[in-house]
This record gives C-alpha cells, structure tokens and sequence, in this order.
C-alpha cells in the first residue's frame, strides 16, 4: 500500500483543494492582447483560412496573368504588389502564431498539472474505499467466526 494511514472523507476533503477547470481559470486571467493572439492562431491555423489565401492567391496571379493587358495591375512578371503583401502577412502573423502557440502550450501544461492532482486525489479516494472494505471484510469475518462458534456451543449445549 502506498499510504499507511486510512483518511475519512472529511480529511480527504480537507488535504485536497475543490477541483476546478483548468480551462476557465485560463480563460479568466487572459489578457485582451492573449485574447487577440489565440483568436489569430486558430483562426490562421485553419483550412478555412489555407483556402482563403489560396483562392486569393489564384485570382490575383491568374486575373494578372490571364486578364486583359489594359486591365493588370500588377502584370506578369512584376507581381511586386503581390509579394509585398504576401511578405506583410508573414511577418505579421508568424508573431502572432508563435505566441498562441506559446499561450496554448502554457494551458497544455495547466491541464496537465490539474489532471494531476485529480488522479492524486481519486488515487488516495480509492486506496481509502479500498481500505475501509478490507476493514469491513475482517469485521465480517470475525462476526461470522463468533456467530460460528456460537452456533457450536449451542449445539454443544442443546447435546450435552
């Protein structure tokens, strides 16, 4: 057994703190600006964004490419606007990424850290249910060795 002594559930409530979310203990204590940062990265970090840039990225050099000469404003093979703008998302949003990802691995680590102490403290629940049946299968015992014994002595009695 890991633990010698048998808690009561008072105790046990007492040496352990109320369990609480991870989730909106992080939500709680963001700041508007972590707030900002999360909302990019999962908004950046999903397909729908990926075909957005795709999409824009098709019309742009194929409406530069394809569309009349007197109709390209950015005609091939310039597309200098193209890659400027490109280059600004970039370098905007990569920051942006990096830190939701930072944010979001900090709240891994909170979780992590809450599943933990949960497991602790459903560990140190059972171990004592565990124990405390073990105490009553011995009670149980002893009460039907007496009542065995008992038993014998009438018989003994009622014969002799």
């Amino acid at each position: 057994m890991l633990h010698d002594k048998i808690f009561s559930l008072k105790e046990l409530r007492e040496r352990y703190k109320k369990i609480v979310n991870p989730n909106e203990q992080i939500d709680k204590n963001l700041t508007p600006l972590n707030r900002f940062a999360l909302s990019i990265t999962n908004k950046v970090g999903s397909m729908g964004f990926f075909l957005l840039i795709l999409i824009w990225t098709v019309s742009w050099l194929g409406f530069n490419t394809l569309a009349p000469k007197d109709l390209r404003f950015d005609p091939f093979p310039a597309f200098v606007l193209w890659l400027f703008i490109s280059n600004m998302i970039q370098i905007f949003l990569m920051p942006l990424i990096m830190i939701g990802q930072n944010l979001q691995a900090n709240h891994s680590e909170i979780r992590a850290q809450s599943d933990f102490e949960i497991n602790t403290k459903a560990e140190q629940e059972i171990e004592t249910i565990l124990m405390h049946l073990e105490n009553q299968n011995q009670i149980i015992l002893q009460i039907l060795d007496k009542m065995s014994n008992a038993e014998e002595e009438l018989k003994k009695r009622s014969q002799g």
